[in-house]
């Protein structure tokens, strides 16, 4: 294997972003042996074969990519987390559980080939947006920058709550819901409330219970 020819596996929920990064790694000759959207198939597919790299992204269809961290690192394939998550808590978290590098859905595409590059090579790779989200400030993004009543929808949402119930349990109207979804999904960074939706999820799943 070179840096130039790798077998990758993707993992990822959505069959339009692994049919695009499949023709984004083609075009570097690299060849996909895998894909899985859970966290089983995942495992499934390692079991079978070799892989010299998985790029992974944190929400699965069912399960978190960082519960594959630990799997991946003992059958040595190098994770590199390709993710909508931009907060520097999640990034650190997945850096710190054995990922090779981090690149975020709204980076350019060759900073995913980047990426890519150095992970093969034995580097840690953080791309721009990432590297930017690490280094700021304690409270200038990311969940730090919510307030009050946000965090407080953030949790309801990722309980599985919809509008209408976390409306009336606030004692709102589910437009001014949609607002702070809409609001919420800016700070950080999210393209819309699906995401948001996915994002409060992982985020709960991810999150330990404060002791």
């Amino acid at each position: 294997m070179t840096a130039a020819s790798a077998r990758i596996l993707l993992l990822d929920d959505h069959p339009a972003v692994r049919q695009g990064l499949a023709i984004l790694l083609d075009s570097r000759g690299h060849a996909v042996g895998g894909e899985a959207d859970t966290r089983e198939d995942a495992l499934a597919l390692l079991a079978e074969g070799d892989f010299d790299l998985a790029i992974v992204d944190l929400s699965l269809e069912s399960g978190s990519g960082l519960d594959l961290l630990a799997d991946l690192t003992a059958r040595a394939v190098p994770a590199l987390i390709y993710s909508m998550h931009e907060d520097p808590q999640t990034i650190a978290q997945a850096l710190s559980q054995g990922a090779r590098g981090y690149v975020t859905k709204r980076d350019e595409p060759r900073d995913l080939l980047l990426g890519v590059a150095a992970v093969l090579r034995g580097e840690r790779f953080v791309a721009p947006r990432a590297a930017r989200a690490l280094d700021e400030p304690s409270g200038a993004g990311g969940e730090a920058s919510l307030s009050a009543r946000e965090r407080q929808v953030l949790e309801m949402t990722g309980r599985g709550q919809g509008n209408a119930e976390i409306a009336f349990a606030l004692g709102i109207g589910p437009r001014t819901v949609e607002t702070y979804h809409a609001r919420i999904a800016e700070k950080l960074g999210l393209s819309g409330v699906r995401d948001l939706r996915k994002y409060a999820i992982a985020r709960r799943t991810e999150t330990p219970s404060p002791s």
